[in-house]
């Protein structure tokens, strides 16, 4: 393997660390706060929780599958191969999970801003919007689990 190969497969690695590592440290920390009820922690865990979704996971999702095209492309593995044509479908079936997470922990940050400034309780929302975006955060993560192990086993899969 030559050095660039080398790189891109590193630069891939790391983007799939980055994916899972920020997926489930996010969800691991929203659930905590959520689980202490206090408003205050919810606000600032949430915006730390949109910030890092918007640096680490958003560039993640753009580096993902540009280094694993390049890599395929000087492997030699078509992207029609099964793993890789799964791979990429599960991919898409994750971003239509998180894009809508991203635009529900900022809600969910910004109920609990208002509820600390206001000193009140976080509103029936707040909860409704919680459960949905929990319920988001399991096909993802399933599917993200599911594509490392696609990338790392290279099975045979006949799509076409």
């Amino acid at each position: 393997m030559t050095d660039p190969d080398l790189v891109l497969r590193w630069l891939h690695v790391i983007g799939a660390c980055v994916l899972l590592g920020t997926g489930a440290g996010i969800a691991f920390f929203m659930l905590m706060a959520h689980r202490n009820g206090d408003p205050r922690i919810i606000a600032h865990t949430a915006g730390i929780v949109v910030l890092a979704d918007l640096l680490f996971t958003s560039t993640a999702v753009i580096v993902q599958p540009v280094t694993g095209a390049l890599l395929a492309l000087r492997i030699g593995w078509p992207l029609s191969e099964g793993w890789i044509v799964l791979s990429l479908v599960l991919y898409v079936l994750t971003g239509l999970f998180w894009l809508p997470v991203v635009w529900v922990q900022i809600r969910l940050r910004n109920f609990a801003r208002t509820a600390e400034e206001k000193g009140t309780q976080l509103p029936r929302d707040y909860y409704r919007l919680f459960r949905f975006w929990f319920v988001c955060g399991i096909p993802a993560f399933l599917a993200v689990l599911t594509i490392l192990w696609l990338m790392i086993a290279r099975p045979e899969i006949s799509v076409f």
